[in-house]
């Protein structure tokens, strides 16, 4: 049997860190035959170390045979020592009357602990997925804060909007889900993410001949996938948990396993200046990997529809990055 992979969690007792323990311990993110070692972390709080401690006794209860251990702990070092995944989910939730500056400096600061604590105990080819919101401008203070490590190691995660998409897209074409592929979603995991219609397929052929209703595909349906997170929220009083999660498992498995020959998957990554984004930015582009390095699939047609959308939110990216510019290096 292969050594075990060991995977941080921070957040490990909140909602999505509870939906995704179980389906990383089952072998589902690495696979049947690959054991695992979760790192638990949570914040020294007594309540929240109660509950992770419930969180491991269901983790015992379930007796994985690709669980080797968990370390839970609420200290950083201990924490991201010796992993080869850090999955940080944990960050702090906007309040009543907060605005969203406060929100990226307060994450900010526990993004910045986080990203020198990876570099410092981490192993060398850790990588780091980053859930918290707002994930792409959190990814970037951590990847800003890790000295030492490649910025390719560092990502945010934008699968939850690209499989709200797909299944959009296959619900109005009346398809399976897998049928559709070649979707990218653009830049910010926020309402302005960019799903790009126009180079998805659906059944082999382009989305836009399937689905003949131009109007709903640049209105409607973006509308849909960009505020489907808040329409959750309204219907269950409480933020996406279990989807969130198995878009973790998604990012890892595709970053992980060989992309199918002429598709690509979304995932935020450090731009190199590719489709005229800002370099340095964490952006969500199209990707392929062989399943350990990835790279940007490059020359995607971009008509103006799309230059406009993926201009607007590289736009809120940069607002973003200038609201925490005290986090980052100085130019």
């Amino acid at each position: 049997m292969n050594a075990p992979i060991r995977v941080a969690i921070t957040g490990a007792a909140g909602q999505i860190g509870y939906s995704l323990l179980f389906r990383i311990a089952s072998g589902a993110m690495f696979g049947p035959s690959q054991p695992v070692i979760l790192h638990l972390i949570e914040i020294p709080d007594e309540k929240a170390q109660k509950a992770l401690g419930g969180v491991i006794m269901e983790l015992e209860d379930c007796a994985f045979p690709l669980l080797k251990g968990c370390v839970p702990t609420s200290d950083l070092n201990e924490g991201f020592r010796g992993v080869n995944w850090a999955l940080l989910v944990g960050a702090r939730p906007r309040g009543p009357g907060m605005e969203r500056k406060d929100l990226l400096t307060a994450n900010g600061k526990i993004f910045t602990g986080q990203g020198a604590a990876i570099a410092k105990n981490a192993a060398r080819d850790v990588r780091t997925l980053v859930v918290g919101n707002p994930c792409n401008t959190n990814s970037l203070i951590a990847m800003n804060s890790a000295a030492g490590l490649p910025r390719e190691q560092f990502f945010a995660m934008t699968a939850l909007d690209e499989n709200r998409a797909r299944t959009q897209l296959a619900k109005k074409a009346g398809v399976p889900v897998e049928s559709i592929t070649n979707l990218c979603i653009w830049g910010n995991h926020s309402s302005t993410m960019y799903p790009d219609f126009f180079n998805t397929k659906i059944q082999s052929r382009p989305a836009t001949d399937v689905i003949g209703h131009r109007e709903w595909l640049e209105k409607d349906f973006i509308t849909i996938v960009q505020k489907r997170g808040a329409a959750i929220i309204e219907a269950r009083g409480l933020s996406s948990a279990a989807s969130a999660a198995n878009a973790v498992v998604d990012t890892v498995r595709r970053l992980t396993t060989p992309t199918p020959a002429g598709d690509w998957f979304s995932v935020a990554v450090c731009s190199d200046g590719s489709y005229g984004i800002e370099k340095g930015l964490i952006f969500s582009y199209p990707i392929r990997t062989d399943g350990k390095k990835w790279e940007i699939v490059q020359g995607v047609p971009v008509n103006d529809f799309s230059r406009a959308k993926i201009t607007a939110t590289e736009n809120e990216l940069k607002e973003e990055k200038a609201m925490v510019a005290d986090l980052l290096p100085k130019a």
